[in-house]
């Protein structure tokens, strides 16, 4: 599968790791009271998904200070972009996608929400459910923070504890034709749903789980970046989307520590100057047997979710 990867010419955008910053996630202090909004059916594409998404009407809480995806405020040009907002309440990370905030309501193709005090089942949230990204995931969890890896850079030999999203381009993920699903679309666990893989069947399918190798060089690389780095040699990163951005980082937007202040930026992994770095490559993963390939439907069915003590990150973890 890497080295179909690699014939189809690897990462995105030149086949560079490169990281983009635009996901803003605003978490609410205890006691604040934000604004609530219901989430009404999108404006622009006439369309809302169900059952994947929570029903028409679900109210979603809106700091005045959250900004969607890519953007200072709560509105978004929903045909040029994704248009996320994100924001944790408690317990409960409300993830919308193509939304857009316009006379006291949301508009979007879907609201998720993702309940942090339970673990939820190897179907996620419902074999071939969508989420707010294209494999099921919740996207908040696997997204670094500035300030964890600040907090983990500061100890000998950390990680950030959780696996890291990632993205291909449509074209270049797995699809087989012979597996039922529509146009050959696939997914594998622990994804529960595929967006539009159409590449060759030997590839990287959607949701699959990558891993660094134990003895990629890090010399060159600050103690941040190694952080970054020993986190994908031992939790891995997890194919989430489709897209030419590789890697998706929170931005420092709500947080205290900044990328800059780290010494990250989007050409961290991909530029071997200042310090003669080594490229992260896609030849320097292995791909993890995480199941059988699935033929995406595109009919979800809902689960439910399995109490426990663990939060929803731990269905990343070793």
């Amino acid at each position: 599968m890497i080295s179909t990867l690699v014939g189809e010419g690897g990462w995105g955008s030149g086949n560079r790791f490169q990281i983009d910053f635009s996901f803003h996630v605003r978490q609410l202090a205890p006691g604040e009271m934000p604004m609530r909004y219901p989430v009404v059916q999108h404006a622009f594409y006439d369309e809302y998904y169900l059952p994947d998404s929570e029903p028409l009407g679900t109210m979603m809480p809106v700091p005045a200070d959250a900004a969607f995806e890519g953007e200072n405020g709560l509105t978004c040009n929903n045909e040029d972009n994704d248009c996320h907002l994100i924001v944790r309440d408690g317990s409960l990370l409300y993830e919308l996608y193509s939304g857009n905030l316009s006379g006291g309501q949301l508009d979007s193709l879907g609201l998720i929400i993702w309940d942090l005090s339970v673990v939820y089942p190897p179907e996620g949230r419902g074999e071939h459910c969508t989420s707010a990204d294209a494999a099921g995931f919740p996207i908040a969890p696997l997204l670094p923070n500035a300030d964890e890896v600040s907090a983990a850079a500061s100890q000998s030999n950390a990680d950030l504890g959780h696996a890291i999203r990632f993205i291909l381009p449509n074209h270049r993920m797995a699809s087989d034709a012979s597996l039922g699903g529509v146009q050959g679309r696939l997914y594998v666990r622990p994804a529960t749903h595929a967006g539009a893989p159409s590449g060759p069947v030997n590839s990287v399918p959607y949701g699959a789980r990558l891993r660094l190798r134990s003895n990629f060089p890090m010399a060159g690389y600050n103690a941040a970046a190694q952080v970054l780095l020993r986190t994908m040699q031992r939790y891995g990163i997890v194919l989430a989307d489709g897209g030419n951005i590789a890697l998706t980082f929170e931005s420092d937007r709500h947080t205290t520590a900044t990328w800059d202040g780290l010494g990250i930026d989007s050409r961290t992994f991909w530029d071997g100057s200042p310090g003669n770095r080594t490229p992260v490559l896609v030849s320097d993963f292995t791909v993890l047997d995480t199941g059988p390939r699935i033929g995406e439907t595109y009919d979800c069915v809902r689960s439910s979710v399995v109490p426990g003590d663990g939060v929803f990150r731990n269905g990343f973890e070793n």
